[in-house]
């Protein structure tokens, strides 16, 4: 008894190769905590209104800095950032403080996102990082 022998390709017998799988955009965390950041924000203006005509300026530039992003990145905007796990102390400058913190955090992403960036994303980045220590000035 012969067994007939079938030269084996691979492609031939199950089809053609599958799509490579694409990889997320490096920035999309950014964009994510970008988003993050307004929200924030946001949490500590419904805390503090009186902080409104302070804060909502910041928290549109976050928001539009984040749209810009995503147009640049040709990905669609994450799901709306959730709230902050824990919303404002009830103390007005301890609230300052925290937005102080994570917006001195935000400012050290943007300045290692864009060092890190290609030639053709730097300069929106490199703006982003300005913006945040301009925030940061807005915070003092």
């Amino acid at each position: 008894m012969l067994a007939t022998v079938l030269p084996i390709t691979g492609c031939d017998l199950i089809g053609p190769a599958p799509e490579p799988t694409p990889t997320a955009d490096p920035l999309v965390p950014f964009i994510t905590g970008t988003l993050a950041l307004a929200a924030r924000y946001d949490a500590t203006v419904d805390a503090f209104p009186e902080l409104a005509e302070r804060l909502e300026p910041i928290a549109r530039a976050h928001r539009t800095h984040a749209a810009e992003l995503n147009r640049v990145t040709a990905t669609e905007p994450p799901s709306p950032a959730a709230p902050p796990a824990t919303g404002p102390s009830g103390d007005l400058d301890a609230a300052l403080d925290a937005l102080r913190a994570v917006e001195k955090a935000g400012l050290e992403e943007a300045i290692a996102a864009c060092l890190a960036a290609p030639d053709d994303r730097a300069a929106l980045l490199g703006s982003i990082a300005a913006a945040r220590a301009t925030h940061l000035e807005m915070l003092r």
